[in-house]
This record gives structure tokens, sequence and C-alpha cells, in this order.
């Protein structure tokens, strides 16, 4: 059955303020578990190009992405080459051309937005390479195929969490930093929460202090735009809508600077090591993980197929679809299941292999691991 989800313009994310420069930031990527280790690809093995978009707004892309795409991508038989472009859309497009190239039978990028996306994506079919689209939609762009998470669903997790925690104290002041408006990803998660707290906004059951995107994901922009904010409401927030862990990073620097880390519920995503310690701490209330390996192992799966040229096969394992508006298509698609974690089940980061326990139970949190049996 063929699921359509349906992306809305980045504008809803709201009006920008002018940002400052400077703010708090989010700790360095950490390593991911260790996976067991696949063989090195043949010689001769098929080769696959892999442009990741940057490495400072979050702790995924190098720690997770890439040692996992590189292991999926051997285990198929491929030989993957993954960069990184920096957050830099120039390079991005010069790894592109370098690739091409070099001869990758399959190019697949996690854009720095669509229009740099969909441009690298042109460039590859005139060469007649097919493109999965990684982790975020082009939009207007002519990618054959998109690997990645209901992104709309982890928006809902957002918003279910803060609704949650927020619960049992009616009016509470709700701050949303919300992602890039160049990424197509960041207005599905906003699309996703507001499903869940416009409805709350409308009662007056939550009162929205204000939404604002943040330009590339920049951390230490969400910081500072955060106590902007605050600041201008009166120190008062009750709680914050924070689209990934980097950036509920930044904004629980703010609130320990103002004694408010701890008292106000934050949420996050991506279930990294430094979120996952600030949850058990209680300075952040949630997180969504989002298993990587198994977006690693389905991007994987259909760059062999479409290495092959078996176009059936690489349909039959996109059985969900994503509506492209600025692009007026539906792009065939491999949609995955986020989970919602609190401090109750942290476990099952650990469990699942995502994160190591050793990363996560830190000095300070040997007490708490041990009573949620994390170890």
């Amino acid at each position: 059955m063929r699921i359509r989800r349906t992306a809305i313009a980045a504008a809803g994310l709201g009006l920008a303020l002018t940002l400052a420069a400077c703010g708090q930031n989010a700790a360095a990527p950490a390593a991911p578990a260790e996976t067991g280790g696949a063989a090195a690809p043949a010689e001769g093995a098929t080769k696959v190009g892999v442009i990741l978009p940057e490495t400072d707004s979050s702790a995924r892309w190098e720690g997770f992405d890439k040692p996992l795409l590189t292991e999926a991508m051997a285990a198929e038989g491929l030989d993957a080459d993954i960069q990184n472009a920096q957050g830099d859309e120039q390079k991005f497009a010069t790894l592109a051309d370098g690739m091409l190239s070099s001869g990758v039978k399959v190019l697949v990028i996690a854009s720095i937005s669509s229009e740099s996306g969909a441009a690298v994506a042109e460039k590859a079919k005139a060469q007649g390479v097919p493109v999965i689209d990684y982790d975020r939609l082009n939009l207007g762009g002519s990618s054959d195929y998109y690997v990645s998470f209901d992104n709309t669903k982890v928006g809902n997790l957002q918003g279910q969490g803060l609704a949650e925690a927020l619960k049992d104290k009616p009016g509470a002041q709700v701050i949303e930093i919300e992602g890039a408006p160049t990424d197509n990803n960041a207005t599905l998660f906003y699309n996703g929460q507001q499903e869940i707290l416009k409805p709350l906004y409308d009662s007056g059951a939550l009162k929205l202090v204000r939404s604002q995107p943040i330009e590339k994901w920049d951390n230490q922009v969400g910081g500072t735009t955060f106590e902007q904010i605050l600041t201008s409401n009166g120190g008062q927030v009750d709680g914050v809508v924070a689209a990934n862990d980097g950036l509920a990073g930044a904004i629980i620097t703010v609130l320990q600077k103002y004694g408010l880390n701890g008292k106000v519920p934050v949420t996050g995503q991506d279930a990294t090591p430094d979120g996952l310690q600030a949850i058990l701490r209680g300075d952040q209330y949630m997180t969504v993980y989002k298993p990587i390996n198994e977006e690693a192992e389905a991007t994987a799966k259909l760059a062999a197929a479409l290495a092959k040229g078996d176009t059936a096969a690489a349909d039959a394992l996109a059985t969900d679809t994503e509506n492209d508006p600025t692009g007026g298509r539906e792009v065939k698609s491999v949609l995955l299941e986020p989970q919602l974690i609190t401090k109750d089940n942290v476990k099952t980061v650990i469990d699942g292999g995502a994160v190591k326990a050793s990363e996560v139970c830190v000095a300070d949190l040997q007490a708490v691991c041990t009573e949620l049996g994390i170890s």
C-alpha cells in the first residue's frame, strides 16, 4: 500500500528575525556504537557517490550516517565514496561533479538546500545517473527516489512530548525554535508539531510566544535567538520546541544561565549522546530516535538495485510516496518509523546499538543509568 505524504512550503515556519552571530553551541559529535564491521567492498565493486550536508548542526552526519552508510553499502557489494559538503553549496556541487566524473553508478545526496540538490540531480540525470534524495527531499528536483523517516510523524512526536510535559500547566508559554527554512524536513517537522500544538494554542491550553526558524540549523544562532525571545518575554517560558538535539543543547545552556534548566521541558530530535545525557539529567524532556542504521540499509539496498538497472526491485523497496508540491510530482519513497524517547525509555536507543552506554552514562549519570538498567 502506498502512503502519500505532503510537503508544505517552508514559509510556514514563520517570519525571520535578525539573528546575532554569537551564542551557544552543541557539543562535538560522538562516534556511533560499534556495528560489527562489514567487510570492505571487493576490488572492482560498483562505485556509488554519497554527499552529506555539513557537520556543525548535528552530530549525526559524520558520527552516525557516514559509518553506517559505509557499512551498509559494502554489505551490498558497493564501493561508496562518502564526502561532506561542510555547509558549502559550492563545495556540494563540486563534490557532485567529481563523483559523476569518476563514474559513480548512483548518486545519493543529503543536500544543504532544495535548490542545490535539484541542480545536482538535474546534472546527474543528464548523465544517466540515478539519484536518491537521502533524508531530505529536494523540492522541485528530479531525483528518482527518496529515503527518510516519516518527518511529519517526527513533528507529531515532538508536539505530543511537549503537550504531555505541560498538561498540568494551563496557559503555559511556549517558544518554538525551528530548523532551517531551506530544509524541507524542517517544514515537515513544523507541520507535524502544529497538528498537535495549534489546537492547544487556539484553545488557550498553551500560549505561543514566538516561533522562529534558524538559518542553516545554526546552534549558536539558535541559542542567541532563543535568549532574545526569552528576554523580550520578561524571562518567562514554560516549554520549548527545539527541532533537534543540537538546538536543544544551545537552548539548555541559556536556560542554565537563567536558572531555568530542569524546570522548562525542551524537545529534541536525533537521540544523540548529548541529547540522551540531557534527558537523563532532566534538562531535556524528550528526543526522537530515528534508527539511522535502517535508513542507511534501505538506501544501500535501493542503490544496489539502481546500480544494476533493476527499477522493478527498486520500486518494490520504495512502496511509499512523498509529494513534491514545487515540482508537482510524487516521489517514490522509503519512509521509516521514528520513536519518541523520554527518560523512561532511553534504554531503547542503547539496546538498539545506536549509541553506546559508555557515551551516555558519564560519571554524573552512573546512578541514573543503573536505576534504568542501562549498562
